[in-house]
């Protein structure tokens, strides 16, 4: 069933950063299928990979660097004014890194890799991309988080760089949501937690989780924007899982 975005007193201006992944890709079509939906800016490191959801007018793709600030700048200017913003980026583990198991392997460069990639470019979207959200109204910015990066709710260590690196991006988001409220007094900025879903970043850790917690990123999407439907000005700042559920600081 598409997904209706009514609590938006305008139609939506969507953008999705990270729209080539797993879960962006996701997010893109959900949102490009919704009849309140007005455009969807897909942004990508390679907008050739992108590829528009079937039937749909009020898509485009653009290009745009993690690793550069000026891109991200860029990309923030091209989309002109906006109503809902998606990060919807992250790294768990890469070629050259995996998540530390102890202490032991701990290293200052996989902690540098782990923070700028889940927390700084995080960061540096919402420094560019919510001057572009109107000063009255709804308006949305969201950013993958995950409940690992919760201080209250580790039961079980490890994971020292990806948990604490979430931690940061929810400490960014309140600090975000603070400010952006004097801004507009109807904003919403919160993160999100979207379950353990079947994409990239989950793949190697997917043999203990019971098939029915294993979610495909479409199911994820649409949990995750149905939930955000329901958000107001009265939830920014914190972070959410696809059931609407918070995830304790």
């Amino acid at each position: 069933m598409p997904l209706r975005l009514t609590s938006f007193d305008r139609p939506v201006n969507a953008v999705v950063i990270g729209a080539a992944g797993g879960l962006g890709s996701a997010f893109v079509a959900v949102l490009a299928a919704s009849p309140n939906v007005e455009s969807v800016f897909a942004l990508s490191r390679d907008p050739d990979r992108l590829v528009p959801p079937p039937g749909v007018s009020t898509w485009r793709a653009g290009a745009i660097d993690f690793d550069n600030e000026r891109s991200i700048q860029a990309a923030a200017n091209d989309c002109g004014q906006i109503d809902l913003v998606i990060v919807a980026t992250g790294a768990l583990h890469c070629e050259r890194f995996t998540p530390e198991k102890s202490w032991r392997a701990l290293d200052a460069d996989a902690l540098h890799w782990s923070y700028h990639a889940n927390a700084v470019v995080p960061a540096l979207a919402a420094k560019h991309f919510l001057e572009h959200l109107p000063r009255s109204g709804k308006a949305v910015f969201a950013a993958l988080s995950a409940r690992v990066g919760s201080i209250s709710d580790n039961q079980l260590g490890g994971w020292y760089g990806y948990r604490a690196a979430k931690a940061a991006l929810n400490q960014i988001i309140k600090s975000l949501s603070i400010e952006m409220a004097r801004r507009n007094p109807e904003a919403v900025i919160v993160g999100l937690h979207p379950g353990t879903v079947d994409t990239k970043l989950s793949k190697p850790f997917q043999a203990g989780v019971a098939k029915e917690k294993l979610f495909s990123p479409t199911y994820s999407a649409h949990a995750l924007l149905t939930m955000l439907e329901g958000l107001d000005a009265g939830a920014s700042g914190r972070c959410f899982d696809w059931q609407g559920l918070d995830v304790p600081p």
